[in-house]
């Protein structure tokens, strides 16, 4: 097991610019970052904001453009991927379709010599774990996407010395109806031998339901890090409240004023502290963003509250989202399933203590 640590980790593919300060292409920008000895962590973003690229540098696959790669404060960098004892699961299976089951799963540890009734007995723990063992004798070219997958998972498994799992998209090929599946023993696993786990992924549930801690990735750079609950309630970055729950943060351009905000027409009040720490920093863009979940829908009129325009609700069987208009700008409530639904208008408030404010993107 290992703690990994980036360095002033940056990488570009475009290595005839790296000394241009200002070059645009960075697929990895500059970055600090610790993954604790023995956590289950999740990388978490859209297609193309460079989480593939950060799990091959952690691997060897990739030598960043600058920066180092420590393992258990050693550096790395200059040790091919072979030595560095980490196992990677790749977003489609890896595995020897000549071979069975059984040799796939023993075949990283005879090539490191060890003795044949000790791999038995390290194949069979695998298969019992990983719910293999009435296939250890098939030929691998006859299993199904999800068996392949873990039989790709399992040959990381297998082994005593590796220092950390590296799962890149692992379940993308795998039926929907396995992937709970798969992921709640991915779990259990953690659980079990406590080794160092990154599951890339743009899926927020499998992050979720997988990591202990998710990192998310915004354009090449980790914009947060922390508990899923963390995450949902308090978003360090506009990116991490649009990208994680369902649907995402409500967010809206404003202006200061005296007393708080402006959002169009309308004026909310911020508290006398965010308000004090708000006239001493210097920013080019200020939004507010508050959860849909956070909002508040009166039943009448209220006299503190906004006066919105209801635009539609949907119906998602046990809750209902309610889109709304205020001032222009479009946001969306989230209502119980037996609450009522306010016809044409309706009142509703941002509770203080789930209103955010962001100064150029970043949470104040």
């Amino acid at each position: 097991m290992a703690e990994i640590e980036l360095k002033n980790i940056a990488h570009t593919y475009n290595a005839s610019q790296f000394k241009d300060s200002n070059v645009e292409d960075f697929v990895i920008h500059a970055m600090d970052h610790v993954w604790e000895d023995g956590g289950a962590y999740a990388l978490l973003g859209p297609s193309g904001c460079g989480k593939s690229t950060l799990l091959n540098i952690i691997s060897g696959l990739l030598q960043p453009s600058q920066g180092d790669v420590l393992f258990n404060q050693e550096s790395v960098n200059q040790v091919p991927p072979e030595a560095r004892n980490i196992a990677q699961v790749f977003q489609f299976p890896v595995v020897y379709d000549t071979m069975s089951v059984f040799d796939n799963l023993a075949f990283p540890l005879r090539n490191a010599g060890m003795h044949e009734s000790k791999v038995r007995s390290k194949v069979n723990e695998t298969a019992e774990l990983l719910e293999l063992h009435h296939v250890l004798n098939k030929r691998a070219k006859n299993l199904t996407a999800d068996e392949k997958q873990k039989v790709s998972m399992g040959r990381g498994l297998v082994r005593d010395d590796v220092s950390a799992i590296l799962f890149d998209e692992p379940l993308t090929v795998i039926d929907p109806a396995l992937k709970w599946k798969l992921r709640r023993k991915l779990k259990q696993i953690h659980g079990k031998f406590n080794i160092t786990m990154i599951y890339v992924t743009h899926d927020q549930l499998e992050a979720s339901t997988f990591a202990d801690k998710i990192a998310v990735m915004y354009e090449g750079k980790i914009v947060q890090f922390g508990t899923p609950k963390a995450l949902f309630e308090n978003p360090a970055h506009t990116f991490v409240g649009h990208f994680i729950g369902s649907p995402g943060m409500n967010i809206f351009p404003a202006k200061l004023n005296s007393m708080g905000v402006s959002i169009g027409q309308h004026h909310l009040p911020l508290e006398q502290a965010v308000l004090n720490r708000l006239n001493k920093r210097e920013y080019q863009s200020l939004k507010v963003g508050i959860r849909p979940e956070f909002v508040h829908v009166w039943d009448n009129a209220y006299e503190d509250a906004l006066l919105c325009d209801v635009v539609r609700c949907d119906n998602m069987g046990t809750y209902k989202l309610l889109h709304l208009t205020m001032s222009g700008l479009s946001f969306i409530a989230r209502l119980r399933e037996e609450q009522a639904v306010p016809k044409q208008q309706a009142y509703v408030s941002f509770p203080q203590q789930w209103l955010k404010v962001y100064l150029d993107d970043y949470l104040l």
